[in-house]
């Protein structure tokens, strides 16, 4: 059976430029969550949203648990865009789990990649110490994932404000609920698993393309040891500090966010 790709990831090409940027969300979001920074990109880009499989207006069915128990499975998904729009030299902004879902992708396929720009990255969650600091122990993963699995609505609404970080701004911290909340829990379940186990330390090395990490002042998910580890490991990366708080700079922040990215296209 042909699969439609674009339907399957609920694919949108916007703007007027030559150049294409492909915008691909984190973990519980979908595309709407670029909303924000969009319209600053599509008077120079060809800009192209997506939703992964289980997110947003995604086609449900073609989701697949053997498939997506891994990031590799996100990564061909990602090329097969790629390939269904006949794209190449694009440059690529993944938010949160996105950054290392792109970097996969561009290991396999470099051709289709010019730059990489990752949103508060993190080639792995759980510390390995001494040598690695993730940020979380595995039993704090164990206890979300349990959570996530008793109290679907309740893990939602523990665990956006701690990952926005902008408690005055109640609404940024409501959307992120939102966006959580509708997805279906078994899915969001097996692909927070996904995302919190994966370790992609030992890939760094084998990505080319350059690579631009904007790392947030104050981030619970990726803290700054983490960006500063990848910006040792990755050649070809920049790593840019901002004032942006929090996992979702590009809901806090848009200007900022769209700032840094325009300054790093232009400078390389």
């Amino acid at each position: 059976m042909t699969i439609d790709v674009l339907v399957r990831n609920n694919v949108k090409v916007l703007g007027k430029g030559s150049q294409t940027i492909i915008f691909a969300h984190g973990f519980g979001c979908d595309q709407d969550m670029w909303r924000y920074i969009v319209p600053s990109f599509t008077e120079n880009y060809r800009v192209v949203l997506f939703d992964y499989v289980g997110s947003g207006e995604s086609q449900i069915n073609y989701y697949d648990p053997n498939k997506y128990s891994d990031l590799q499975g996100y990564a061909q998904d990602v090329l097969e865009i790629m390939e269904a729009l006949d794209l190449s030299d694009v440059i690529f902004v993944g938010h949160s789990v996105s950054s290392m879902i792109g970097m996969l992708a561009s290991i396999h396929e470099p051709k289709y990649f010019k730059q990489i720009v990752m949103l508060g990255p993190s080639p792995r969650y759980v510390n390995d110490l001494p040598g690695y600091y993730g940020g979380f122990d595995r039993r704090d993963i164990d206890e979300l994932l349990e959570m996530m699995q008793m109290n679907f609505i309740g893990w939602a609404s523990y665990l956006a404000p701690i990952v926005m970080q902008n408690a005055e701004r109640k609404e940024l911290t409501d959307e992120l609920e939102k966006s959580f909340c509708s997805r279906d829990p078994h899915i969001a379940r097996q692909f927070a698993e996904v995302t919190f186990f994966s370790d992609c330390r030992n890939e760094l090395e084998r990505a080319s393309v350059p690579t631009l990490i904007l790392q947030c002042s104050d981030d619970s998910i990726a803290p700054v040891e983490v960006g500063d580890y990848l910006h040792a490991h990755l050649k070809n990366s920049r790593l840019q500090q901002m004032t942006a708080k929090g996992h979702y700079p590009h809901l806090s922040q848009p200007e900022e966010t769209s700032r840094f990215i325009k300054e790093y296209l232009q400078s390389v």
